[in-house]
């Protein structure tokens, strides 16, 4: 089997076909720009004289995300990129890594549409809501799938060349379990969930369903949605990867698992061992598993703990020259 590029073997493994070489790997974020590169993080950059700058301005810009998001791909080895930006404001951006890279790199988007763990602010009035206009909440639901789908279709009519797929990262759970009970869930979540996949799916877009913490009770639901792959499987919410990948893992791949806790505060000797125990977990059977952290490279995690679990998976993340068949 020829090597395979970033970009087909990380689709090798959202199709849970065989990969060759490392076990591919990304991160939904990863914050520590300015440790590494000495480069200010997009999410951090203000820009209050925006509507003023020039289209030479706007373009240096556009270039130097680019530029942010392919120096963290190409020194950590990320089969990936997430670009952090709404559709319509990520296209120059896509269009620079594209004109950087070519196809090299899987190219993904925020997509989720669905409802998630509400902010402080709004838990209230969220969960009156559920009780007192159910009907409503539902038809919401429905309206907001419907436009965020609209948005895609509009956004890259003619230029799908853009992007791979799309992150939905509308997070349902706490570490202790779902915010909304399995049956809410099945009520107000999981049927406009299913809606959003099949409608990406139908564009030709790969799917990433996203969730911290407690996901056991609501799994089987997550899976029925069909979505090609489940990202952060999070061991401080009890997720265990190597008993999702058993249960689960002829129907869907797999992102994750490598403690964040651990990687902020624990030994170098518990992460060293977390990250053998994911990579064992997850590249079980030769196919199916994306390595990543069980969140993302925060704010706050030390630089060379992120480097010390990308230095295991350098030398021992790696697939027999022979994997099996693979799974349709």
């Amino acid at each position: 089997m020829s090597e395979q590029s970033p970009r087909e073997r990380f689709i090798a493994a959202l199709e849970r076909r065989p990969v060759t070489g490392r076990a591919p790997t990304f991160e939904l974020v990863f914050f520590l720009t300015m440790e590494a590169f000495g480069v200010v993080h997009h999410s951090q950059r203000h820009f209050a004289q925006w509507n003023q700058m020039s289209n030479e301005e706007r373009q240096a810009h556009y270039r130097s995300l680019a530029e942010m998001y392919v120096m963290t791909a190409e020194r950590y080895g990320h089969d990936a990129i997430f670009v952090h930006e709404t559709p319509a404001g990520a296209v120059p951006i896509l269009e620079q890594i594209r004109a950087m890279t070519g196809n090299r790199y899987f190219l993904m988007l925020h997509g989720d549409a669905t409802y998630g763990v509400p902010d402080g602010d709004h838990m209230l009035d969220f969960t009156y809501r559920l009780a007192d206009e159910p009907e409503q909440m539902c038809e919401q639901a429905a309206q907001q799938v419907e436009q965020k789908l609209a948005e895609y279709e509009r956004v890259f009519a003619n230029r799908w060349n853009l992007i791979d797929g799309v992150a939905l990262c509308s997070d349902y759970c706490l570490n202790a379990g779902p915010f909304l009970s399995p049956t809410q869930f099945s009520v107000f979540v999981a049927p406009y969930l299913q809606q959003l996949i099949a409608g990406y799916r139908a564009m030709g877009l790969y799917t990433i369903k996203h969730s911290d913490g407690n996901i056991l009770p609501i799994l089987d639901q997550l899976v029925q949605c069909n979505p090609h792959a489940l990202h952060s499987l999070d061991p401080q919410g009890g997720v265990d990867l190597a008993a999702v990948k058993r249960q689960y893992g002829d129907r869907v791949a797999l992102c994750g698992n490598v403690n964040c806790g651990l990687l902020q505060t624990g030994t170098d000797e518990e992460v060293i061992a977390d990250v053998r125990r994911s990579l064992k977990d997850g590249m079980t059977g030769g196919w199916g598993y994306v390595f990543c952290t069980s969140n993302c490279v925060y704010t706050g995690m030390p630089l060379r703990r992120y480097e010390l679990m990308n230095q295991i998976w350098r030398e021992e993340g790696f697939y027999p020259a022979t994997t099996p068949a693979g799974r349709a």
